[in-house]
């Protein structure tokens, strides 16, 4: 595909989550998505839209969130009209999601490549993504493929799905593969085993295909919910819109893209990646791309002091000081309602905490 016209090119960011593994920082009046994680003045939402203008005009975009966040999608991303931002009445994980953005962009332009995205993922090598979404967009243009970005695993990481690929060059270039299996995240066993097998990839949960063969592959694998927005496709981008979605989303099963229907197509190629890419899904994802001493103390927000500490992360309210002494391998986490300090190694532990909030009524907190 010649990147130069990107006039057919629309983007759907993805941007119901709270990202609870991130409190005390990600809360539900501010998710991360909104959050500058990584301290570099913009939110990680914004980053996202700008990745990716280069091959999408700003006109062919469509955020889809909680109602809740419609302001706050507004204010990080002001060159977006507020018909762009589609609101969820309910979370009904992504495959509904990307459905109601599918027939949204049927009724303005049946000839689109799509793009969905998350909003909240770091890419640090933008020249190579570009380059690699490049190439997905000519795979899903010029065939009847659905395409995924999979990333080549450094580590046995347990945090990520994993997609399982056909290890045969295609002809038309070396980095596609035929997608045999999507892989739920394993435990450090399975996950060894994955990355010893060498034909495994980690799932960015970054999808590319044209608007015929989405559309085609929810009328095959998941019909009924194809079926609501079909009746409602006269609705979609009229002042009716947000009265049949009201009415009508809730209706549509509660299943992730994954495995309604990429799990499910026969024709799905995967992309090898390496842009330099993370989900942030956790504290421990944070520490691997904050910068760090000798002793491999990181920090974000804060001036900080360590006196025989090592592998500490730290992250509070900018310019704030931080002195610590022999502390080892802990995060620490202060915000304007908050302070949270655990060992790194419990980093999962952050959602109990979220759940016993919810459970004792702490609306304040999370």
């Amino acid at each position: 595909m010649n990147m130069k016209d990107i006039s057919k090119n629309h983007c759907v960011i993805m941007a119901g989550g709270i990202g609870s593994r991130f409190w005390p920082m990600s809360r539900t009046a501010m998710p991360k998505q909104f959050l500058d994680i990584l301290g570099t003045g913009q939110s990680l939402i914004r980053q996202t839209f700008e990745r990716f203008q280069a091959v999408c005009p700003a006109e062919h975009f469509l955020v889809v969130t909680n109602a809740a966040y419609k302001d706050l999608v507004l204010e990080h991303i002001p060159e977006l009209k507020p018909s762009q931002v589609l609101c969820e009445p309910e979370g009904r994980n992504t495959a509904p999601c990307i459905a109601y953005a599918t027939y949204r962009i049927a009724a303005e332009h049946e000839e689109a490549n799509i793009i969905v995205a998350p909003s909240d993922h770091l890419i640090a090598d933008v020249p190579e993504f570009h380059k690699i979404i490049g190439l997905a967009l000519s795979e899903a243009s010029e065939t009847k493929n659905l395409v995924t970005l999979g990333i080549s695993p450094s580590r046995p990481d347990t945090g990520y799905g994993y997609i399982h690929f056909e290890n045969q060059k295609t002809p038309r270039n070396p980095v596609l593969k035929k997608v045999l299996a999507f892989k739920e995240k394993p435990d450090v066993d399975t996950a060894q085993s994955f990355l010893d097998d060498g034909n495994y990839l980690w799932n960015s949960g970054i999808f590319i295909w044209s608007l015929q063969n989405i559309k085609e592959s929810f009328d095959v694998h998941l019909p009924e919910m194809a079926q609501i927005f079909k009746d409602g496709a006269s609705k979609l981008g009229t002042p009716a819109e947000d009265a049949f979605i009201q009415a009508n989303f809730s209706k549509c099963e509660s299943i992730s893209i994954d495995y309604g229907i990429m799990e499910r197509a026969s024709d799905v190629s995967v992309v090898v990646s390496d842009f330099g890419w993370s989900d942030l899904g956790t504290y421990g994802s944070l520490y691997t791309h904050v910068k760090k001493d000798i002793e491999g103390n990181g920090s974000v927000g804060a001036k900080t002091r360590f006196y025989e500490s090592n592998n500490n992360l730290i992250s509070t309210s900018k310019g704030k000081m931080v002195v610590t002494k022999g502390l080892e391998g802990f995060i620490v986490i202060e915000t304007e309602q908050s302070l949270m300090i655990i060992p790194r190694e419990d980093e999962q532990f952050v959602k109990q905490i979220v759940n016993d909030l919810k459970t004792d009524g702490e609306k304040d907190y999370y």
